[in-house]
């Protein structure tokens, strides 16, 4: 009789180094799938290296608002100098202050907020208003994000004129301690991103948010010292104190007028844009592949 042969089978051979490799199993991929959270910082990544693509969108945006018209988005601009013009010589007389003084302080206030409640009006419209773009082109989603905020930055600085002849007028020279209102615009830009994916997806999924933070912003407008000085109300502090858009506001108003921004300003700012963003995308990486079919 023939000797049995092994039970076992012979499932490795010896290599070179003598070390084992399995013959009857196929090599596994080891590559691990990137989580949810990675893919949301992938996307808000990829979306700011495509600045040519939301650039673009951004100029058309504003070219098809005002398209066939003469003076295009200067209208927005002239608007706005005749309310702070109407306010500062109204409020002034009211306020019995000085109007060298409080006409600045309105105009500084009125273009700032301006851009701010524009980043959050328009962050909330981010994804609805580029559903088609959406549905039709494989782009990161955080596009249509930088998007609304290169556009508000646009308008942003043909309204910046408004405080250039307003500084011109009434003799004020701010110097070098103006450009300390760049990083506090970046800054402000920074938290509408983070501000547009949130309420983006949060406006994609319940349609009434636009409307809620609509109505909010108007309150919180006349919370703000923007038609009125904080020195009028040195009884009600608190409304101050616990305002975040006052100490987005002062970051820029206060080295324009040629004052140094308080410390406690930028650290509020700071910390608000690190828990947005936080949050922001938290929300973002786990709801993000749901948005399309929510709008």
């Amino acid at each position: 009789m023939r000797k049995s042969q092994d039970v076992v089978p012979r499932q490795y051979v010896s290599d070179e180094k003598g070390l084992g490799a399995t013959l009857s199993q196929k090599p596994q991929n080891t590559k691990k799938t990137p989580t949810q959270g990675t893919l949301a910082v992938l996307d808000v990544v990829d979306g700011a290296r495509l600045w040519y693509v939301w650039g673009t969108l951004a100029w058309h945006d504003i070219r098809q608002r005002y398209r066939r018209s003469k003076i295009g988005p200067f209208w927005l601009t002239i608007s706005m100098s005749v309310m702070i013009g109407a306010f500062g010589g109204l409020y002034a007389g009211l306020f019995k202050t000085d109007v060298a003084q409080y006409l600045p302080h309105v105009a500084v206030g009125f273009v700032v907020w301006g851009f701010v409640s524009g980043l959050t009006n328009d962050g909330c419209n981010a994804f609805i208003e580029s559903q088609g773009s959406i549905k039709q082109v494989r782009l990161p989603l955080s596009v249509y994000v930088y998007r609304v905020v290169w556009r508000n930055l646009i308008i942003f600085c043909h309204n910046a004129l408004i405080i250039v002849v307003v500084l011109l007028v009434f003799a004020i020279r701010p110097g070098w301690i103006a450009l300390l209102a760049v990083p506090a615009i970046a800054v402000l830009c920074l938290n509408g991103v983070w501000a547009g994916l949130l309420l983006g997806l949060l406006s994609a999924r319940f349609r009434d948010v636009p409307q809620i933070v609509a109505s909010a912003l108007q309150v919180v407008f006349f919370l703000t010292p923007i038609i009125w000085q904080p020195e009028l109300l040195p009884d009600r502090a608190m409304v101050l104190r616990f305002n975040p858009f006052f100490y987005a506001l002062e970051l820029v108003r206060a080295p324009l007028l040629g004052a140094m921004p308080p410390r406690l300003s930028w650290l509020v700012v700071l910390a608000a844009t690190g828990a947005g963003t936080a949050i922001a995308l938290a929300m973002y990486a786990r709801y993000r592949r749901r948005i399309a079919y929510w709008i």
